[in-house]
């Protein structure tokens, strides 16, 4: 498996698998989905470079969290949350062994139909096992 599907299904688990941001969503997906109710959370695209060693193979990955609601209910909150979990991400996994994880960007902006969208991009850096 690839570090970057590696690093984007570690971080659909741990966000599914947290009770206390599950409270706060209607639901945790892996990309935007077609039909969901705000607000929401997402695994969304993860890109990848090389960060490798001179004897392990490595890839530097950025996954984007996102978050997606309506007004003000529990934006903070979500949000807060989600940027608790991302050092949950270390560990290993699917043949990498994600040796740090770190939020790099945070982004928030509203939408025209008054929704808003607050997306938060993580900094992974893998090693193969």
């Amino acid at each position: 498996m690839s570090a970057e599907r590696a690093v984007r299904s570690r971080a659909l688990a741990i966000l599914a698998g947290d009770a206390e941001l599950a409270a706060l969503v209607h639901g945790i997906f892996d990309g935007v989905p077609a039909r969901a109710s705000a607000p929401y959370a997402s695994v969304g695209a993860a890109e990848g470079s090389d960060w490798g060693t001179k004897d392990v193979a490595g890839r530097e990955v950025r996954v984007t969290l996102s978050l997606a609601g309506v007004g003000d209910a529990a934006a903070d909150a979500a949000a807060s949350r989600i940027e608790a979990l991302v050092t949950g991400l270390r560990g290993a996994g699917d043949g990498w062994r994600i040796a740090s994880a770190r939020v790099m960007r945070t982004r928030f902006g509203f939408a025209k139909d008054g929704g808003w969208r607050h997306e938060v991009v993580v900094r992974c850096r893998c090693l193969a096992l």
